[in-house]
């Protein structure tokens, strides 16, 4: 049995221990690395590791280094037993004697070794001679942890890996140190070859994490909210404020978690947004605010949404709508990733109507979708609006079980909206369809208006006016025109929201009761009024919303109790906070999981999250949600009815 705490393949065992002298670790250096090699860079990193208490001016000095070059080599190997990383070693590193630290990734003929760790990969080779080296190595699991100690080699030229950032050397191996044997079946190895499904990655999630991707996205979203931080705080003064995560319950918006407690029939809520408390903190005369919030909804999970989500959240006083978009222009252009290119300032500009009208969504994919038009103007007395999506030649063809499927959706989620959808194989009998589908429409002008040929994709749509188009934006969802811009990252603000909407007979706010309205509310204008609300949209998803807020405690009281019909007893802490001397103010919330899964182009957020839950929003990591005990029932005054068994 392998001992993990010893060095493999030299005659003399002995355990390290790093709380030895410093004599003594220079002396050990020179045994190991042999006498030709005592002033390598391992003996100065492993000495300034193992004795913490250096300080730099004494490094700085005896190994006769610049700033910068202590600078470079304390970022990531300080305080290790390595002297680099998997992914560090180049071709100017020939010839020097180095330490490795990871995982056992591969194996071959128990010679050919990948040693991998957070940061890459590097090819290891067993020398023929080492006996054994090479039986030891037959031994050890894949996925085991060690440490190498070797001299870097430039490949042969036929050898070059240009795909792998170490592909121009390997390591020569002189010495390895187990440092813990997997003792488990693994359950999937972390090979691009070998990716598992989802549910096998998230319920061995501490695996998983070891996939370069995740490693980029996780490492990726430490230093865009790091920068983030800096760009609001040490350039824009911005103070970070913690606010709770448990409140009360608020009567509307989203789905809220609730969190009981001992004192009977009394129960906290999960906060879904810092958004009263911010407005308070305006109040407070904390005048420019953020900070990086987990917030809580308990709805149904989509590829785009968790039950437990990350946003950054600001807001300041004395601004307006400009002020505030002005400022989130400026801290994505201070924090965007320099490997992804550059983005344009300012960002375009659609009010909701415009976008409704082109795209057939508020979340419009400006640069890949294909635009709406209206064929009212070709129809004798059309009784509604009549919009029409022509989708050319399209690149990513549905098959007629998908457009079946895609008809099926829409005829069951929009009811009262008359659809009709063409897959053209022949144009004149397109034209015989489409005269028969829409009475009095003069289709020679239609095709020659929309240029309309064989093979291409025409969805119809009429009645109400934005159920309509909604309809054709989802058409748009599923076909993306060719990219004419050459602009991967493709922002754009939403503006002039409706404040309103008739949902089930009942007035709703669109997006919260707090947003400010643009002209005076009454009675008889509620669904026209429109609002200071403003979305930011990438690539066809949104990322970020926010609005000017209502800082009159009359004019919220007005919207809350009156319109709102919501008991103002539930908001009466927020409407007294607004009495008590309010700024102007406005802020906004960008969704952090939502922005990262774009920039990484992954599929789902989860794959930016170190652990998510599922599409369920279950954790299968450990099995949560699960049940609690009768104890526990008992201090919360809890009685929960077993379903399965009434």
């Amino acid at each position: 049995m392998l001992c993990t705490q010893h060095l493999i393949g030299s005659k003399t065992s002995f355990l390290l221990q790093k709380t030895v002298f410093r004599k003594f670790i220079i002396n050990y250096s020179r045994i190991l690395l042999s006498m030709d090699h005592t002033k390598t860079i391992f003996v100065k990193r492993y000495k300034s590791t193992v004795k913490k208490s250096i300080e730099n001016i004494h490094i700085l000095k005896e190994h006769k280094l610049n700033s910068s070059e202590l600078h470079e080599f304390s970022n990531t190997n300080l305080y290790t037993s390595r002297t680099h990383t998997c992914g560090q070693l180049r071709a100017e590193n020939s010839e020097e004697f180095v330490v490795l630290c990871g995982w056992l990734e591969y194996k071959r003929l128990n010679r050919f070794i990948i040693l991998r760790d957070g940061y890459g990969s590097t090819q290891l080779i067993i020398p023929e001679n080492a006996i054994e080296l090479f039986n030891i190595v037959k031994d050890i699991p894949l996925e085991s942890v060690i440490t190498c100690y070797g001299k870097v080699k430039l490949r042969p030229a036929n050898k070059i890996n240009n795909n792998q950032a170490t592909g121009m050397i390997e390591v020569i191996v002189d010495k390895l140190l187990l440092l813990n044997s997997v003792d488990t079946k693994i359950p999937f190895q972390i090979r691009k070859f070998h990716k598992a499904n989802e549910s096998l990655r998230l319920k061995y999630r501490y695996v998983d994490l070891r996939y370069p991707e995740m490693q980029y996205n996780l490492r990726l979203r430490s230093k865009l909210l790091m920068k983030m931080r800096e760009f609001l705080i040490n350039n824009r003064d911005f103070v970070e404020v913690e606010t709770p995560t448990l409140f009360k319950k608020t009567p509307s918006g989203a789905q809220e978690f609730i969190v009981p407690t001992q004192e009977k029939g009394k129960c906290y809520s999960l906060i879904q947004s810092p958004q009263q408390l911010k407005q308070m903190l305006m109040v407070g005369s904390i005048d420019r605010y953020f900070q990086v919030a987990k917030c809580y909804r308990d709805e149904g999970s989509r590829p785009d949404r968790q039950p437990e989500f990350t946003q950054l959240d600001i807001e300041m006083s004395f601004t307006d709508q400009s002020g505030v978009m002005l400022l989130v222009e400026e801290l994505l252009s201070f924090t965007w990733p320099s490997e992804l290119g550059k983005i344009k300032t300012p960002f375009p500009q659609l009010s909701y109507e415009e976008a409704m009208l082109t795209y057939g969504s508020d979340k419009p994919d400006i640069g890949c979708s294909f635009k709406i038009s209206s064929w009212t103007k070709f129809i004798r007395n059309s009784p509604t609006d009549v919009f029409a999506l022509v989708i050319k030649n399209p690149v990513n063809k549905l098959t007629i079980k998908q457009l079946n499927e895609l008809k099926k959706s829409i005829f069951t989620n929009y009811p009262g909206v008359n659809f009709s959808l063409f897959n053209i194989k022949s144009l004149d009998t397109f034209k015989e369809n489409l005269q028969s589908t829409i009475q009095g429409i003069d289709v020679a002008a239609v095709v020659t208006a929309e240029n309309i040929s064989e093979h291409d994709l025409v969805a119809i749509a009429s009645g109400s006016k934005y159920k309509a188009l909604t309809v054709l934006g989802k058409i748009n969802e599923n076909f993306k025109v060719a990219n004419n811009s050459n602009e991967p990252w493709r922002f754009v603000w939403v503006v002039d929201f409706p404040l309103f909407e008739m949902e089930s007979g009942k007035i709703q706010s669109v997006h919260h009761p707090f947003t400010l309205p643009q002209t005076k509310v009454n009675s008889n204008n509620l669904l026209d009024v429109k609002g200071y609300h403003y979305d930011l949209v990438l690539n066809g998803c949104e990322v970020g919303g926010g609005s000017i807020r209502i800082h009159d405690a009359s004019l919220q009281k007005e919207i809350i109790e009156s319109i709102l019909k919501i008991p103002i007893e539930s908001m009466s802490h927020l409407v007294e906070a607004l009495k008590s001397g309010c700024p102007p103010h406005g802020g906004i919330a960008l969704g952090i999981d939502r922005f990262l899964s774009i920039l990484c182009k992954t599929n789902s957020i989860r794959d930016v999250i170190a652990f998510p839950k599922t599409f369920e929003g279950k954790d299968l990591l450990t099995g949560a949600p699960s049940e609690i005990t009768v104890e526990d029932m008992k201090r919360y005054h809890l009685n929960l009815c077993n379903t399965e068994n009434s």
